[in-house]
């Protein structure tokens, strides 16, 4: 049951550590396969690849199916914001702008549902939390940088991503309101599959992908880690961490993926760390301390 008090605890930070570090390669494996696939082929195969991954889980588990029309309409809505408009969208836009673009615009997802869910009555509109946010957005754009090129169609690629930022708000709202009790694994599966059966229909009337020559196996490659890693096991860990802390909570791992993709490149590929990179890492982490709120009230206490 979500919390009351829109904290975290220590379990669930350390899942959002993970989630972050799971889609932030998103933008990397995007990246990737984008040089030879199209933009919602891409989107189909990481769904649906997503989706077959986790039925063998599921039946493991003795999840069982949902039962008739009424049943899957609350996986079918979460899909298609969660999924298809969202995924759909900020695939498009990074055909436009750079990952790094991307993944600033992302991250003002969490902003994007304080409002929505503040707007439909759910959670609180708090001061500390909209400060909160904003406080992380720009710890974003110091660590990553601006990075704008001029370039055909930024204008439209930013919208774009922004456009799948505020959906994902959205998404967060359904889910917070249709599937309170649904198991994580079970919600993650049945998202997915209701996502590609709605892919399916839009890709193979808008880019047919069956006249595509076949991709090389770089390109295999980076689906399958994204629909491996990125989305099954991604949306395991987002559904566990929205159950039990609450939909605005989970949005938070977008502020995460940029210090996730620092620290991943200087572990593993022994990039340098920049002082514009630890400067907005520490306002990221100012940000967080904000949203969570017991630090603050600490203070004030010893104060």
């Amino acid at each position: 049951m979500p919390p009351n008090d829109n904290r975290i605890d220590a379990r669930d930070w350390s899942l959002l550590a993970v989630l972050s570090v799971l889609w932030g390669g998103s933008f990397f494996f995007n990246g990737a396969a984008l040089r030879e696939l199209p933009p919602l082929t891409l989107v189909l195969l990481r769904v649906a690849l997503g989706s077959a991954i986790l039925l063998p889980l599921l039946r493991m588990r003795g999840i069982s199916f949902p039962r008739g029309i009424a049943g899957w309409k609350p996986f079918v809505a979460i899909g298609l914001l969660n999924n298809v408009i969202s995924f759909s969208l900020i695939v498009i836009g990074q055909t436009f702008i750079p990952s790094g673009l991307a993944s600033i615009l992302n991250a003002t997802t969490p902003l994007f549902t304080v409002i929505v869910m503040a707007a439909a009555g759910e959670e609180a509109l708090q001061l500390r939390r909209v400060g909160g946010v904003a406080l992380g957005l720009a710890g974003v754009i110091i660590l990553r940088g601006w990075g704008v090129e001029t370039r055909a169609g930024q204008g439209l690629g930013i919208l774009l991503c922004l456009g799948g930022a505020f959906s994902y708000g959205f998404a967060a709202l359904a889910a917070r309101r249709l599937l309170k009790d649904a198991a994580p694994l079970g919600t993650a599966a049945f998202q997915l599959m209701a996502s590609t059966v709605m892919m399916a229909i839009v890709v193979g009337a808008m880019e047919q992908p069956w006249r595509l020559p076949m991709p090389g196996a770089t390109t295999w490659l980076a689906v399958l880690g994204l629909a491996g890693l990125s989305t099954a096991l991604a949306y395991i860990v987002f559904f566990q961490i929205l159950r039990r802390s609450g939909a605005t909570n989970v949005m938070l791992v977008t502020l995460l993926i940029p210090v996730t993709a620092v620290l991943l490149g200087w572990l593993v590929l022994g990039e340098p760390i920049a002082m514009r990179e630890i400067a907005g890492a520490l306002v990221i982490g100012s940000a967080l301390l904000v949203i969570d709120g017991r630090p603050v009230n600490l203070l004030r206490r010893v104060a």
